[in-house]
């Protein structure tokens, strides 16, 4: 199986596009000057003429392959380099500095190498957005300036390579850098460059919205759905379930919920929407804001109106999708969180689960097109 979504790759042929040829080792490998304060909480921010992405420098895991990178940033040497291989949805592959030359392509690969020593990274996967370093085949301590990003999970990398970073922003920018078109050693066809690799300190994390909110606060809320069968209002049970309702706002704050569909309609039980694989991407901010939600059973009967959050077979699963109860369902009391109820909007509500389904799948697509919060 290919780990890349390249059909067909082989996970010794991304080793070998991974590799340099031709490298000899220095007599001494480059060993960090700066401590691990000096060096965490740092970001590199990555111009290039495809965009920007940002990625966390990690010392904790690599010391001297985060050192070397600042130091490398530091001079410029990454300016004017470009990435020498990209694969479709699988890494793209950069820092290596002959791509300064254009004349130089055959070489491209080679340069940049041979300069660290391994730090063994065995318990980081290369998951969407692991940045690690390039090595030749059969040589750990040949580490040196170029670096690879997954585009997607690469679980066949695991353990072969020493990861010193993660992209916190800009993935989309890292994604279309991998789709750009190459030759068939994965050169670009056109140039890719690198403007300029700048140092800077983390930002500090915003605060979840609501988090400060105390119950009481929380119970002021409204959210407004706006579908294509009407408007739905619903209220908040913050006093039986605080963290749903936080989760609910933030979701909805976030634009999580716009574009997404009822999927599931079943008469006389539930019409279930809320699901982000029934609308378009996530942008990275909402990306982050998804999150699961551990559950908060009460003693709120599931009667008509109530507005519960679904789950898989795991208690604690439940993630964006909700549901609103269209009948008694007691099989669902003290199984799913119950956290609000539809205020205004039921005959909306109706109209949706008299809709014709396929299943439990509505026929024709009932769009959730916003979630509004109103105070």
């Amino acid at each position: 199986m290919s780990i890349f979504a390249a059909p067909g790759l082989s996970a010794l042929a991304i080793v070998a596009l991974l590799a340099g040829l031709g490298q000899t080792r220095p007599a001494t490998f480059f060993i960090t000057p700066l401590t691990l304060a000096e060096m965490t909480g740092k970001q590199a921010v990555v111009t290039t003429s495809a965009g920007e992405f940002v990625i966390d420098l990690r010392p904790d895991l690599a010391p001297n392959h985060v050192g070397y990178f600042m130091a490398q940033a530091g001079k410029g040497a990454f300016n004017g380099t470009a990435f020498h291989r990209v694969i479709k949805l699988g890494i793209i592959q950069g820092g290596d500095p002959l791509t300064t030359d254009p004349a130089r392509s055959k070489q491209y690969g080679t340069g940049g190498l041979g300069v660290l020593r391994a730090e063994p990274t065995p318990g980081e996967k290369h998951t969407r957005g692991t940045v690690s370093a390039v090595l030749q085949p059969g040589k750990p301590d040949s580490a040196g300036s170029q670096f690879f990003v997954c585009v997607t999970d690469q679980p066949a990398l695991d353990g072969k390579y020493t990861v010193f970073g993660r992209v916190a922003e800009g993935m989309e920018v890292v994604q279309k850098i991998s789709e750009a078109a190459a030759d068939a050693n994965g050169l670009p066809l056109e140039r890719i460059v690198v403007t300029s690799v700048v140092i800077r300190d983390a930002p500090k994390p915003e605060p979840d919205p609501f988090a400060a909110a105390t119950p009481a606060e929380l119970a002021k809320y409204r959210a407004l759905l706006e579908t294509s069968a009407g408007p739905v209002t619903i209220e908040f049970f913050p006093d039986k379930a605080p963290e749903h309702v936080r989760q609910f706002l933030r979701l909805a704050a976030a634009g999580v919920y716009d574009g997404t569909a009822f999927h599931r309609v079943v008469k006389g039980f539930v019409v279930q929407t809320g699901a982000v694989t029934s609308r378009g991407p996530l942008s990275e901010k909402q990306q982050k804001v998804v999150r699961p939600i551990a559950p908060e059973f009460n003693d709120t009967r599931h009667v008509k109106g109530i507005v519960s959050m679904a789950r898989g077979d795991d208690p604690g699963s439940a993630s964006t999708s909700f549901f609103i109860v269209t009948g008694d369902a007691p099989s669902l009391d003290g199984k799913y969180s119950v956290f609000g109820r539809v205020v205004e909007g039921l005959p909306a509500v109706e109209a949706i689960e008299q809709t014709a389904v396929n299943g439990d799948a509505p026929v024709n697509r009932i769009d959730l097109r916003s979630v509004k919060i109103l105070q």
